[in-house]
């Protein structure tokens, strides 16, 4: 007997407990891109099968986890249909799987220091998915800059880049960034005040991480308690 087919509805409700941030115009955009094909109802409802969900949890695990563009996913997805292997998503771009947002968890600057990224100008476009447009106006805004030489990217330039190109999608463009950008850089004066003893004794650099990722806790869970509201 075949497996039942779920509405999008149904499907939203299976996905958001892996993908809380997922959305019914998340799924439909995604099908308008060409990556999945729903049956249709004879009233013209979209009908899910279990391959089909499978699929949406391939793309959804390929954004988040690995930051791969659609061009990507697509060639996998297409490889997968001709009963290929897609190339593994976890080694591939080196970048992408340290680039995953997280809450920080306070630890030595010179461990933070081993993790530090050089992607280059293509690179960067690639990890992220965000358009040559897109980076160019990012960068006139001064939001991402490359490090020092302006030969290479860092892990800051990645985030934002791929942060940019989603929320793009909820209507909210560099101005929206300038704004957070502006919240960052009175929270980073907080920081340099409350290391300046540190900076008196010469052990800044450790004190300064701790600082920065206790700050950046109190941020998160401070925006959450709003929200909630």
């Amino acid at each position: 007997m075949p497996a039942p087919l779920r509405s999008i509805g149904q499907v939203l409700n299976v996905l958001k407990v892996e993908f809380p941030d997922v959305s019914i115009s998340k799924i439909r955009f995604l099908e308008s891109e060409g990556l999945l094909s729903p049956e249709r109802a004879p009233s013209g409802y979209r009908r899910y099968s279990d391959s089909d969900v499978a699929r949406l949890r391939y793309i959804l695990r390929a954004q988040r986890d690995n930051y791969l563009p659609l061009r990507v996913i697509r060639e996998h997805l297409d490889m997968m249909d001709r009963g290929e292997t897609p190339p593994s998503t976890e080694a591939p771009v080196p970048t992408a799987a340290e680039a995953q947002p997280e809450v920080p968890v306070a630890r030595p600057l010179s461990q933070i220091r081993k993790r530090q990224m050089h992607l280059s100008r293509r690179e960067l476009m690639q990890a992220s998915g965000i358009t040559e447009a897109g980076l160019i106006e990012l960068e006139r805004h001064l939001l991402v800059q490359p490090r020092r030489g302006g030969l290479h990217y860092g892990r800051e330039a990645l985030t934002l880049c791929v942060v940019a190109r989603k929320l793009a999608l909820y209507g909210m463009d560099v101005r929206h960034l300038r704004a957070i950008k502006q919240s960052a850089e009175r929270e980073a004066g907080l920081v340099e005040q409350a290391i300046q003893p540190s900076l008196r004794r010469g052990d800044a650099s450790e004190t300064a991480a701790e600082v920065t990722q206790l700050v950046i806790h109190a941020h998160a869970a401070l925006m959450h308690t709003l929200l909630e509201r």
